[in-house]
């Protein structure tokens, strides 16, 4: 706490997950801010095990206490609004909490294609926690060798067809274009041989045409059998910043400059997943949303102390992949994000993931222990990523 003055700056943080929690957090080296998160659930969601959820392998869910440091106020509720002429930030309760300065972090949640007949109404969701019981007690409900299907080649995708594999269960990969396309070839290479050895059918160029109950038809017009059709391909933002009438891309991710500020207003600054920096929003992942978010909360302080905040500047290590408990693949990469032809796999891989995945939660109350901690691995240089790309990633 290093702040010495008598003035309270209210901050309101909406979202509660990586990169909103590491935000407020961060705050806190100021003793003058005042800092509420609100979050439409009681408890963290950690996105990551949502995949074991599914499977019964895991949980998905920690305690705020240790989460968020000692003055930051958690409102569990859901935001519907930002009024920026009245800076107060409008909540589904019917409350309505004053600001100074928001902090936008939203998140990111499913969004399976309305042009793809019944997607909507019969494939599964798995990007929040809600989607994941309700997947959970589907499965549960089936016998062990009925089909299941999994759409998107992406990381989630491959998490979820692994896991349920290891389980024993008859899983088909449906991948669109290819297997693990953000990954080298040498490392895709490793994710299909355990797909063959663990009896994932995987079926690459090939795209879901229509969803039925219980199978679903491919562009070639081959019929699959599916008791239950997971899609993790796509993405969606919440409406909030449309429906406050701020400006967005058009997925509706706040657009901001690159001190992640709000062009619209220089008291909103946006972090994580559904913030697009001039117009070009960084892969989606956990990697990028604790950074993101430590940058948010310093645009903010550095507002308040009426110093000019800084640009972002971050880059990516690679990513990483659990094949199920025992195996799991970490692609190495170049600071733009692209692949290195490097990886580590197998029996290796898997106590590194695990790591990185529990990184993501020891990085959260490292901040909240110690704000302004938090660091990260910096010139990057941003690539633009279509939607398509950016999907694949997740």
């Amino acid at each position: 706490m290093t702040e010495h003055n008598s003035t309270s700056f209210k901050v309101v943080v909406i979202g509660g997950g990586y990169a909103g929690a590491v935000a407020a957090n961060r705050l806190r080296q100021r003793d003058d801010v005042e800092i509420t998160v609100v979050n439409s659930r009681p408890k963290f969601v950690q996105r990551l095990r949502l995949h074991q959820l599914v499977a019964g392998t895991g949980e998905a869910e920690a305690d705020y206490g240790p989460l968020l440091g000692d003055g930051v106020r958690l409102v569990v509720d859901d935001a519907t609004r930002i009024d920026t002429a009245s800076r107060t930030v409008e909540l589904a309760s019917g409350r309505a909490l004053d600001y100074d300065y928001v902090v936008y972090a939203v998140g990111s949640t499913a969004a399976p294609p309305t042009t793809v007949p019944g997607a909507v109404e019969f494939a599964y969701p798995i990007a929040e926690l809600e989607h994941a019981h309700r997947l959970r007690a589907a499965i549960e409900e089936l016998p062990t060798q009925a089909p299941i299907t999994v759409v998107g080649g992406g990381l989630t995708g491959i998490e979820t067809a692994a896991e349920l594999a290891e389980q024993g269960r008859a899983v088909t990969l449906i991948c669109g274009d290819r297997l693990a396309p953000s990954f080298s070839e040498r490392a895709r290479r490793v994710v299909a041989r355990w797909m063959a050895r663990n009896s994932v059918e995987v079926l690459e160029n090939v795209r879901v045409a229509e969803v039925l109950r219980e199978s679903i038809v491919l562009s070639d017009g081959c019929v699959v059998p599916s008791a239950v059709t997971i899609w993790t391909a796509g993405f969606g933002v919440p409406e909030l910043a449309t429906r406050s009438g701020l400006h967005t891309d058009a997925l509706g991710r706040l657009l901001t400059d690159e001190t992640l500020t709000s062009v619209d207003d220089n008291r909103i600054v946006a972090a994580g997943d559904a913030a697009a920096p001039s117009n070009q929003p960084l892969r989606m992942s956990c990697q990028a949303a604790g950074p993101l978010g430590a940058h948010a909360a310093d645009t903010v302080l550095a507002r308040i102390a009426g110093t000019a905040p800084a640009a972002l500047d971050m880059a990516f290590l690679g990513s990483n992949v659990s094949l199920g408990r025992r195996a799991g693949i970490v692609q190495l990469a170049h600071k733009d994000d692209t692949p290195m032809n490097a990886h580590i796999s197998g029996r290796v891989g898997a106590p590194i993931k695990e790591t990185a995945t529990k990184w993501t939660l020891w990085g959260i109350r490292w901040e909240a222990r110690k704000p302004g901690s938090l660091f990260w691995l910096k010139g990057g240089r941003r690539l633009p990523l279509s939607d398509s790309e950016m999907a694949a990633n997740s």
